[in-house]
């Protein structure tokens, strides 16, 4: 048996319990217990941490804690690159795509009105869900704790908010995407770029109030959805503006 301190940072707080949180704390480390498993039996899934520090060295998952170290943990870094100093997983992802389990749907469509590549099918079971992040480069979103403990999930962020609001403001902090809004760009829908169509072409599809008072649309490619800017056009600009304001009051505070 040995006897470690630990000392976990900014967010990954959120999965220890209160008298844990913010501040070193001592545990009794097994026999050729791993720091992964370390970390992971304290509650954080190993996909939240992007660099471990050990009396102050970086050293990978599969290190061998010994009697007295002194461990620093730190939450994903996916806007920074920190790879010259970190030993744990693949490089940040620098084209920001994610997949979303079965419980985001919500979450899903807000990602793709703000113009991010969001996966999201609720039919598909945890296996395909890491299938497709990994062979399509994503980063799986989900609030399963269990999931993002899976030793094949490379990059992936657990949520700890309920609200969709909420949680999508957390994605965009987390990942540093707010320049990156390109609203409307996406299908709420299946996800495609959408495109620009001449009215004439839609005509006979378009309501007669639509017909009248609209004059720009586009179209998914995919699954032949139109788009344009009515009543909903409004209210969902009008959320996005708050919502840029709002994150970047917070991170020109953050930065003071």
């Amino acid at each position: 048996m040995k006897e470690i301190f630990l000392r976990f940072y900014e967010e990954l707080n959120n999965f220890l319990p209160s008298e844990k949180r913010k501040t070193q704390f001592k545990y009794i480390s097994k026999s050729k217990q791993s720091i992964k498993d370390i970390i992971e039996s304290c509650g954080v899934p190993h996909t939240q941490v992007d660099l471990i520090l050990v009396n102050g060295k970086s050293v990978d998952f599969s290190y061998i804690a010994k009697d007295g170290d002194r461990i620093s943990v730190y939450p994903v870094f996916e806007s920074v690159d920190i790879k010259d100093i970190t030993n744990l997983r693949p490089e940040p992802l620098r084209e920001i795509k994610f997949i979303l389990d079965r419980h985001l749907g919500k979450l899903a469509r807000l990602l793709r009105m703000l113009g991010f590549d969001t996966k999201y099918d609720p039919s598909i079971d945890r296996e395909q869900l890491i299938k497709k992040s990994k062979n399509e480069g994503r980063i799986i979103i989900s609030r399963s704790r269990e999931l993002m403990k899976n030793n094949e999930v490379t990059h992936g962020y657990c949520l700890t908010e309920t609200e969709p609001g909420e949680q999508l403001k957390k994605i965009l902090s987390r990942f540093d995407l707010t320049d990156e809004i390109i609203p409307f760009s996406r299908c709420f829908i299946c996800n495609s770029t959408l495109e620009s169509i001449e009215k004439s072409e839609i005509v006979d599809r378009l309501p007669p109030k639509v017909r009248k008072s609209q004059q720009d649309f586009t179209i998914c490619p995919n699954c032949n959805k139109l788009y344009w800017k009515g009543s909903h056009y409004k209210m969902m600009k009008n959320f996005i503006e708050n919502l840029i304001n709002e994150l970047k009051k917070e991170n020109s505070w953050m930065k003071k």
